[in-house]
């Protein structure tokens, strides 16, 4: 069933400020207008797209008068493509939409009491900042406005690069993209065109059906290169012919993985990679430990703002040398690590058993003594019984997913009654719920967000806890 359009255009409307979601805001007679990718200043007839009881949905038709504020995108793709949302928002104005993003989400979601939140700590670099991308190939690439889609010939239709919002199945076929340093641009370039001229067929996305699936580009701050080339079937002849051409092309990858992923979805989570050339892994530095990442390990994808996070977290826990920390959701043990020099004891606890392997591993090469890991779902790991074993916890940290933490966990944190807890989220909708469960017995005493993600709308938040 076709959904019906909304013929409905506001004209001369001024944006008045930054909104949830990456959109801006505005009332016209008294309802709340979000509209895409404007800026606070800007004059624009809006074309609605989505009309509810108390609000509506735009995108700008035409900018009447630009804000002073608002900058020139610097990216070719800025709005197709899903990431970047925020390049027309000056950096100041993002780091402020953040803390007040976190700010509403702790008082309007969790009726929390909170002190003042700090600054927003800007991330180093804006651009480049990333170290793992993954581009998605698909046989037919999203059309952009003005082609005519008879006329394209048969080598420009497949795309490599990223979703389109939205669209399961459309791929935006990037020419150069700003988040990851090279060689990322110059391999996904060197990809498609050898796949194209060597006819291995692209993925469809729809139907299920092709050769070359996707890839992931891994990097560290010393210039190593991770390459993990996703296949849907094993062609022998056709994969190492593309995996001997990226080798020879590129020396700085020094760690070349494969594939063959026959299941309905992309991730490589439950999938097997193959090593075919290269060492197992590469490393990422942090003060002086060092960190081991293979082809399935969880990092902080800003390598720089992840050291300021970890120092923001371990100020928070204000060890003194003899603690107990428990580190929840530890991944590959960074954080764990991170602090082991301040405590007496740390204890890792992760789902992902490869992460426990990568943190038991790190630990041993830095020469970290005091810290033990534990592969396991949270829940059913973090019990009584496993305190008693592992002792009473002076400090428990905490750095779960995106949907936060079960309510049993909370029961257990609660119960342990630690005189510290420092929350550190990428989701401040779900830490505010979980912080209000936390804090019948604990009272906020800091709050600092850390911008992870420049030019988009997600934020790091870090929450310091102390027991009533």
């Amino acid at each position: 069933m076709s959904r019906k359009r909304i013929d409905l255009v506001l004209e001369g409307v001024s944006i008045e400020s930054v909104a949830a979601e990456g959109k801006a805001l505005t009332h016209v007679d008294g309802m709340v207008v979000f509209v895409d990718f404007a800026v606070p200043g800007d004059i624009v007839d809006i074309r609605v797209y989505k009309k509810k009881k108390n609000y509506m949905e735009g995108r700008i038709e035409r900018i009447v008068k630009p804000s002073p504020q608002r900058l020139e995108p610097f990216c070719s793709h800025f709005g197709i493509c899903g990431g970047c949302r925020w390049q027309p928002l000056p950096y100041s104005m993002q780091l402020e939409a953040k803390r007040r993003q976190v700010e509403d989400q702790l008082v309007r979601i969790g009726h929390l009491e909170i002190p003042e939140i700090k600054p927003t700590l800007p991330s180093e670099k804006t651009q480049f900042y990333r170290n793992k991308l993954e581009f998605s190939a698909s046989d037919k690439r999203w059309i952009l406005s003005g082609e005519d889609p008879e006329t394209i010939p048969a080598e420009d239709r497949p795309g490599l690069g990223f979703h389109v919002g939205k669209f399961f199945d459309k791929v935006l076929d990037i020419k150069h993209c700003y988040l990851q340093e090279e060689p990322s641009n110059a391999i996904r370039l060197f990809v498609k065109r050898y796949c194209i001229e060597h006819s291995l067929e692209f993925y469809n996305i729809r139907e299920n059906h092709g050769f070359f699936r996707n890839m992931f580009v891994r990097t560290s701050s010393k210039g190593e290169v991770m390459l993990i080339m996703c296949f849907a079937r094993e062609d022998k002849t056709a994969r190492e012919g593309l995996l001997d051409a990226l080798s020879e092309a590129f020396p700085q990858i020094v760690s070349l993985w494969y594939v063959i992923n026959e299941k309905l979805n992309d991730s490589i989570a439950d999938q097997n990679p193959v090593l075919y050339r290269g060492e197992d892994a590469i490393y990422e530095h942090m003060e002086d430990l060092r960190f081991k990442i293979g082809p399935k390990s969880f990092y902080q994808t800003n390598s720089a703002q992840a050291e300021r996070l970890y120092t923001v977290a371990r100020d928070f826990a204000s060890l003194t040398g003899g603690e107990t920390v428990y580190d929840l959701y530890t991944g590959t043990g960074t954080i764990a690590q991170f602090v082991s020099r301040k405590a007496a004891k740390v204890v890792g606890i992760e789902y992902v058993p490869e992460a426990i392997e990568d943190a038991v591993f790190n630990a041993r090469q830095n020469g970290i003594t005091n810290c033990r890991f534990f592969a396991g779902d949270m829940k059913d790991v973090l019990d009584s019984d496993f305190i008693a074993r592992e002792g009473h916890p002076d400090v428990i940290i905490l750095d779960p997913p995106r949907a936060g933490i079960h309510p049993d966990v909370a029961r257990v944190i609660l119960e342990a009654a630690p005189e510290r807890i420092v929350y550190v989220s990428c989701n401040p909708a779900s830490q505010a719920r979980d912080l209000s469960i936390l804090c019948r017995d604990y009272t906020i005493t800091d709050v600092q967000p850390v911008d992870m993600f420049p030019h988009t709308m997600h934020v790091e938040n870090v929450v310091r806890l102390v027991r009533k």
